[in-house]
């Protein structure tokens, strides 16, 4: 937290961890996502206050009511009370147009409020919803949620310019001319559809930035944790989710660009970059068949987050794979090819693992672990017979082991905290980052239906991009025993926050 007339920003002691920040109406509290729960801190002093689960942070708005909107999923948005309760259900998807409600911000009356859709390209956009009930009403199509600006104004961001237009809330719709605010205005910055880099208080200012001051590098090291080379130039276009092709010569992984987030291919060989999905949808998280020939993908197409499959050489266009109203994600591919791995998101449970069989005439999804708390990030072992996830089960996200296809038992790995599981070639080692961020190891036994694990030992400090990696791993593991790691790159100029003072429509 900065405070305006001053120029050292302080770090609020127990928010470590912490995404999407919002401020409670009469700016004593902040509210936060952090470890799969929605909390409140007062900046006064004192511990967090834990409200709710949430397995999707994506934004909230605290009301002058003390109602509280967030996803507690991807899916929906819930409200919650700002001194904690069971969430209730606000919005209603409409697929297949709408896969996503996310980045609610309140109107001045405290019962109206604005909200960013994830969808196809007709039902994507900003809507606006009532705490009273109703059908929302689109308001327009945008690169990021909206928020109020007095006079009646909202302001969101197209393409790169942030734009304000007045809104009629009799009507539901927007009246008038758009006007510019400033260019350019990012928006998806830490590759999250809807998300916009600017926010307005109640008086009118404006603060934005216009870039994310970090870019993204991959880069092999060592088991020591040395930088033994990188792959291709520091990329501004929030560069997630590599994918190694496993004879090694290629990763996928996803870029932004002009808020279009795709699949792109880099040949490790020829150090050459081409892009793979060419879709106006959201296409993320690339997975590569055992053989290399096909790479599976999660798109908003039609609405959802479902799974498409596409020849690696692009010589053929992408086959829907999986199609279900919930938002799926493919986590991994079984080596035996028999078997993909991914999770979807239950309003009721939150984050589940499936497993979806890739051959026969029996192509009914598996169910992998499915509980009241969230499953994700989950990786066969080499032999297909074992599946290691995160779970936030105990209070927070832990490393544990089951059987597959039949869990007759669950074995935790890591001893204090733990994301991202991936497996050694061999299947003797499971890799997984600690809440210090640095790589982990941890020995494996398995025979038969016994399992046992050693104590985890750290490697290195693996530096990975903030606030990614909830839909699959920011590194990959060579068979060689190396590590490609999504890393942060600063840059020689971090990108300001611009605040813009007394601005006025036009009469």
């Amino acid at each position: 937290m900065r405070a305006l007339d001053k120029t050292e920003a302080q770090p609020i002691a127990g928010t470590e961890g912490a995404n999407y920040p919002f401020w409670s109406p009469d700016s004593r509290s902040i509210a936060y996502t952090a470890a799969g729960k929605l909390k409140r801190i007062d900046i006064a002093g004192g511990p967090p206050q834990t409200l709710a689960n949430t397995s999707a942070p994506r934004g909230g708005a605290w009301g002058a009511d003390g109602t509280i909107l967030f996803t507690a999923s991807l899916g929906p948005l819930s409200r919650v009370a700002a001194s904690g309760d069971d969430p209730v259900t606000v919005t209603r998807l409409d697929p297949p147009r709408q896969g996503q409600h996310v980045f609610p911000q309140f109107l001045p009356d405290g019962r109206h409020f604005l909200f960013y859709v994830v969808g196809t390209p007709e039902g994507s956009g900003i809507y606006l919803g009532s705490l009273d009930g109703g059908e929302p009403k689109r308001l327009a199509a945008a690169n990021s949620t909206g928020a109020y600006l007095a006079p009646g104004m909202i302001a969101f961001v197209r393409q790169t310019a942030l734009i304000a237009q007045r809104l009629d809330l009799n009507r539901g719709e927007l009246v008038g001319d758009p006007v510019r605010l400033a260019d350019p205005v990012s928006s998806s910055e830490v590759g999250v559809t809807g998300f916009g880099s600017f926010s307005i208080s109640a008086d009118g200012r404006v603060a934005y930035r216009s870039g994310v001051g970090w870019m993204a590098q991959l880069k092999w090291h060592d088991r020591t944790g040395k930088a033994v080379s990188v792959v291709g130039q520091p990329d501004s276009s929030l560069l997630q989710y590599p994918a190694l092709l496993p004879d090694g010569t290629h990763v996928a992984v996803n870029r932004t660009i002009q808020n279009n987030p795709d699949i792109w291919q880099i040949d490790l060989v020829r150090d050459r970059m081409t892009r793979f999905t060419f879709d106006p949808g959201v296409d993320i998280v690339p997975i590569w068949s055992p053989d290399g020939m096909r790479i599976v993908f999660s798109s908003t197409r039609k609405g959802p987050f479902n799974l498409y499959v596409k020849s690696a050489s692009g010589a053929s266009a992408e086959e829907l794979l999986f199609e279900t109203p919930k938002n799926t994600y493919a986590q991994d591919w079984s080596g035996n090819g028999q078997f993909l791995l991914y999770s979807d998101t239950d309003p009721k449970t939150g984050r589940d693992l499936w497993a979806l069989p890739m051959s026969g005439t029996d192509r009914k999804p598996i169910e992998v672990v499915r509980t009241p708390f969230e499953e994700l990030n989950g990786q066969f072992s080499p032999d297909a017979r074992w599946v290691a996830y995160e779970t936030n089960e105990s209070g927070r996200f832990e490393i544990v082991v089951q059987p597959f296809p039949v869990p007759t038992g669950k074995w935790q790995v890591s001893t204090g905290g733990g994301i991202q599981p991936r497996w050694r070639a061999d299947g003797k080692e499971l890799y997984f980052i600690a809440p210090d961020g640095k790589l982990m190891a941890a020995s494996i036994t398995a025979a038969g239906a016994t399992f046992s694990t050693g104590t985890p030992v750290p490697l290195f400090p693996v530096g990975l991009v903030p606030g990614l990696g909830a839909n699959n791993q920011q590194y990959a593991v060579s068979r060689d025993g190396r590590f490609l790691i999504n890393q942060r790159v600063e840059t020689s100029t971090t990108a300001p926050i611009t605040l813009l003072l007394n601005w006025k429509p036009k009469p």
